[in-house]
Order: structure tokens, then C-alpha cells, then sequence
């Protein structure tokens, strides 16, 4: 499976305070690599790294290299064509204060389409993508705002697929939600694998274990270990990993 993003020797500052300490990783095409971890080892800081929204952060500083199909993405891509090709789903539900069908065209107009028919597509296409096509096509002019905190996440999702990502992002995306519609995001994500590359920042080390082909341990800014999901919950090499993984800390 050819390499996705690559990241070599990545360090990274908040001013004084170094977040994460000589990162190396490698992310596949059409697979889907959990980050696990306590709370505040770096996980999520790494994963904004990947769209450069860090860069957003006063005082962040990052030395070494994310290459994204072999370029460098803080040299040799544009920020904007950056989170067009790396789509982010955050731990909340984010949709935007408008119809259902405005929030799923707001990427393409953005990045120029206009014919009504081609964004009618596009919506119908995200979606049924996003598996929440069935549960909304007769409402799409109504505020996005109205929907179930599951069909929000899957909103968010979709939106994120408009725009034609290589990439998806999602930084706890069931955190905030009922087993149910947790159920049906992770469904989603097996789905979704065999057209994207997928990275989840999860805390749920059985979600860690259902959805994802591989699994990268963090611990406080450091790698620790990554390998094949089976490998990392059945055999992890560190006893740091087998230790957080088996409930003694975290």
C-alpha cells in the first residue's frame, strides 16, 4: 500500500513548551490509523499538524517534515488546497448555522462551482456518502441546526467530503455522542476506507480496535509505538503501551 502522508523527525513548540518530540510515522493509502493515548499526550496536537491548523496558534513552531504525497506541506502546498485534500471532523458536531443543503455546498462554492445542478450532485453524492441522504433529502432547506447530534457528526462528515478530500481527519468525532449514533459513525468509517485515508483521534480504545487497520500509542508528546491494531492490542512491544492499553493508567 503506497504511503499517504508521511511525517519524519517532526517536533513541536508552544512557545517555550515542546508538545511533541521527534515523530515519526508513515499513513497509508485507504486505511483508517487510530492515535491513542491519555488526555494531553499530543494526539490532537498532531493531527491539526497534518492541515497546518496549528498554524492558527501563536507561537507554534514545528521543525522537521509532513510530506503529503511526497511534498512538503509547508513549503510545496498552499494552506487552502492543503484542507481541501485533508478534510477535519472535530469532537463536537460543528454544522454551520444554515440549511442542510447550504452547509454541504459552502466547500464546493467556495472552491468555484456554481451550477445549481452540479452542487444539487455533489450533495446528494456527500450524503449518501456520509450515510444520512435517507434521513434528510426531504428537508434540506431546513436549518441544519434541527438534526440529531449523530445526524450533525454525519453532516459534518459529509461536509467534509464535498469538497473531494484525499484525507479525512477526526479528532474524537463519537466522543460526544449516543452508543447509537456512535455505532453508525464508526460503520461510516469502515465505509469510507476504501476511498480515503483516514486518521482518528480516539480516547475508546474498543472504538481504536473495531475501526482502525493500524494504531500509533502517545505518550506525554512522544511516540511510543505503532504497528497493526491486532499487534498493538494483543502483543504492543513497549510495556508503556501494554500498561495504558490494559487499564493500569490513562
Amino acid at each position: 500500500m503506497s504511503s499517504k502522508f508521511e511525517v519524519k523527525e517532526l517536533n513541536l513548540f508552544f512557545g517555550e513548551f515542546q508538545a511533541l518530540y521527534n515523530i515519526n510515522l508513515q499513513f497509508s493509502e485507504r486505511e483508517v490509523f487510530a492515535l491513542i493515548g491519555p488526555s494531553g499526550c499530543g494526539k490532537s496536537t498532531f493531527l491539526k499538524t497534518l492541515n497546518r491548523m496549528n498554524d492558527l496558534v501563536l507561537n507554534c513552531k514545528i521543525t522537521g517534515d509532513v510530506l503529503l504525497d511526497g511534498k512538503d506541506i509547508f513549503s510545496a502546498i498552499d494552506v487552502n488546497v492543503l484542507r481541501k485534500s485533508v478534510g477535519m471532523v472535530f469532537q463536537k458536531p460543528n454544522p454551520f448555522a444554515m440549511s442542510i443543503y447550504e452547509n454541504i455546498a459552502f466547500g464546493p462554492k467556495t472552491h468555484g462551482v456554481s451550477k445549481k445542478a452540479e452542487l444539487d450532485e455533489i450533495v446528494e453524492m456527500s450524503l449518501s456518502a456520509a450515510a444520512l441522504w435517507d434521513e434528510v433529502k426531504d428537508r434540506l432547506k431546513k436549518s441544519a441546526l434541527d438534526l440529531s447530534g449523530g445526524q450533525q457528526q454525519r453532516l459534518c462528515v459529509a461536509r467534509s467530503l464535498a469538497v473531494n478530500p484525499e484525507v479525512l481527519l477526526m479528532d474524537e468525532p463519537t466522543s460526544a455522542l449516543d452508543p447509537l449514533s456512535t455505532l453508525k459513525i464508526e460503520e461510516l468509517i469502515c465505509n469510507l476506507k476504501t476511498k480515503y485515508t483516514i486518521i482518528i483521534v480516539t480516547h475508546n480504545m474498543q472504538q481504536a480496535a473495531r475501526v482502525s487497520d493500524k494504531t500509533a500509542f502517545f505518550l506525554l508528546g512522544q511516540l511510543i509505538e505503532a504497528d497493526l491494531t491486532d499487534k498493538i492490542f494483543s502483543s504492543p512491544k513497549d510495556k508503556r503501551t501494554e500498561d495504558y492499553i490494559t487499564g493500569r493508567f490513562g
